[in-house]
């Protein structure tokens, strides 16, 4: 299975049982069943998917129809009525001049594409030793090679090293943890985080530089959100060295922090945006590279070619799924919802701050992490036997067990993740804390 350790249902022959595999065999709304029976809240949107909710059978008519009429086509020097239908939605949603759609079929290969474009297009316009790439510290960007060069997870990566050369990091923006005198001041600290970049940009030199890729919300660590003016900074930088920055929305795209591209919530244009994930709230495979104008306009004449593409991307029944999906966000107003509802989300999560073990609750629309310490006047953490005792010893269990499905991390510090579908308001807010509160308040016992 994928992420996974094998040994947790493994007979290791010394009397005991593995644990039984979790099987999920149904879902709707926000809810999924077990093979048991047992009802649980999927608060993690499967992950960080089913935007839109489990069981819309919209979307599987849809599918169905699709399949019937084209089940399959390549975008091979070919196109079919669904992917040029899509693209045209997706480029109409986006930032203004965000227009060329280059489909995948999720978020590691988006990101995989966005970095390959970037380094052919500054060799298509002279400046051909524009190829590095700038990241952060703990930001996850999907497995295949190249986005694991840009993942910040040392764990994520040590296993398959050598990885693609050029990738380098800086500091990501978790406030919580910023340096102690610029823990009271959070537009400052931003500023601080941003010009980390530009301080990496002039170290390895601007004419080496091609991208800089960020997530809106950083997934990885615990949701931590830009702060005040950070994105205007970073933006900045990057027009003047020459960079191209790419807004990694795999997570946060499709309603996650508010808006259809969460570059908007937060007031910038990139030059990229890579998503997947939501686009079909999961009913489907999917993923995409949006590209500014600017960035097609060598591939406009002559012999040149962009050569990359998936056998499945853009696949008509992904598409059909993912203008189904958008045809719900509309009818029923999603994005208005979760801008309504993501400040009762928060102030209902951070009713658990209340106790000790909880440190921080942070994120945005409907996007949160909370933060576990030993210690919440000095913000100590847990070491790493302490963390597999809290995580895997006892949260990931008690959280199920509980009817809770979410995740307890620690690439970072402990977090508890929340993602759930955008459908929900104030009476599944308060059961989702008061499922974690019936948790949270014995953790301290299994540390």
């Amino acid at each position: 299975m994928h992420f996974t350790r094998h040994s947790t249902f493994e007979d290791h022959g010394d009397g005991g049982l593995g644990h039984s595999v979790p099987i999920i065999v149904r879902g709707e709304g926000h809810r999924i069943w077990d093979d048991r029976g047992q009802e649980y809240i999927d608060g993690l949107a499967g992950l960080f998917v089913t935007n839109v909710g489990h069981g819309r059978t919209e979307i599987a008519d849809a599918m169905a129809a699709q399949a019937r009429e084209l089940a399959f086509f390549p975008l091979w020097s070919y196109a079919h009525p669904r992917a040029i239908e899509l693209a045209e939605r997706l480029a109409n949603l986006a930032p203004d001049g965000l227009n060329r759609v280059f489909f995948t079929t999720g978020g590691g290969e988006a990101v995989e594409s966005a970095w390959k474009l970037a380094k052919q297009y500054f060799k298509l316009i002279g400046k051909p030793t524009k190829h590095k790439v700038i990241s952060r510290s703990i930001a996850y960007h999907g497995t295949p090679h190249g986005a694991l060069s840009l993942t910040g997870i040392p764990p994520a990566r040590t296993p398959f090293e050598p990885l693609v050369p050029g990738a380098f990091k800086v500091p990501n923006t978790n406030f919580y943890r910023a340096p102690e005198h610029l823990r009271e001041d959070e537009k400052a600290f931003g500023i601080w985080a941003a010009d980390r970049i530009e301080e990496a940009i002039e170290m390895e030199g601007a004419d080496s530089v091609a991208a800089v890729f960020l997530e809106p919300v950083q997934n990885s660590g615990g949701c931590f959100p830009p702060p005040p003016g950070y994105f205007q900074r970073v933006r900045e930088i990057c027009d003047r060295h020459d960079v191209l920055l790419v807004s990694d929305e795999t997570i946060c795209a499709f309603g996650r922090i508010g808006s259809i591209f969460a570059c908007d919530d937060f007031g910038y244009v990139p030059d990229i945006i890579t998503s997947a994930k939501a686009v079909t709230s999961g009913y489907a495979p999917l993923g995409f590279m949006l590209a500014h104008d600017r960035l097609f306009e060598p591939f406009r004449s002559g012999m040149t070619y962009f050569p990359h593409g998936y056998t499945w991307g853009g696949h008509p029944v992904s598409c059909a799924a993912a203008m189904a999906n958008l045809d719900i966000f509309e009818a029923e107003g999603l994005t208005d919802h979760v801008k309504a509802n993501a400040g009762a989300f928060r102030s209902t999560l951070e009713r658990l701050l209340d106790l000790p073990i909880v440190g921080d609750v942070r994120g945005a629309g409907y996007f949160y992490g909370i933060e576990l310490v030993k210690d919440r006047a000095t913000r100590e953490t847990f070491d790493d036997e302490e963390s597999e005792r809290l995580l895997r010893g006892y949260l990931s269990k008690a959280l199920f067990d509980a009817g809770m499905y979410c995740r307890a991390d620690d690439r970072g510090d402990p977090v508890i993740q929340l993602a759930p579908p955008l459908t929900i308001g104030q009476a599944e807010f308060d059961d989702i804390e008061q499922r974690l509160r019936s948790v949270l308040v014995d953790a301290p016992n299994h540390i």
